[in-house]
């Protein structure tokens, strides 16, 4: 089983969550009533919909983490999982995005749909730099 797949089987159980195709074309999507939130895109790549308000409040800390990619201007945030670790990093970065989807109200500005998919770029971490 992959980490996209245990985090999935996890999450499934949250009663917060439904699972259905994501908006993007591209994997499966868990939603709340609010919003779609997670987006699983392959066997370890997942983008999850946080507020600006919520990334904000904890950006050094994304910025920190080596299994948290942010693009710039994007509500959304890649979480690549490498180890049980970083699924477990996922399941408290989507308690915070369901809350702060249910306390901050909808977002405003530039949809918030448009996941992070093509706009970042992971390098798989066991190649060598070729710099």
């Amino acid at each position: 089983m992959t980490p996209a797949d245990r985090a999935m089987e996890r999450l499934q159980g949250w009663p917060d969550l439904t699972a259905g195709q994501a908006s993007c074309g591209a994997g499966r999507a868990l939603r709340s009533v609010h919003s779609e939130i997670l987006h699983f895109h392959s066997a370890r790549d997942v983008d999850l919909h946080l507020t600006v308000p919520a990334i904000q409040r904890i950006h050094a800390d994304l910025r920190g983490s080596t299994a948290v990619r942010l693009v710039p201007g994007s509500r959304w945030v890649t979480v690549h999982l490498d180890c049980e670790t970083d699924v477990d990093l996922l399941m408290s970065l989507v308690s915070m995005a369901l809350k702060a989807h249910l306390t901050e109200g909808p977002a405003t500005g530039p949809s918030p749909v448009s996941c992070n998919l093509h706009r970042v770029t992971l390098v798989p971490r066991d190649e060598p730099d070729e710099r």
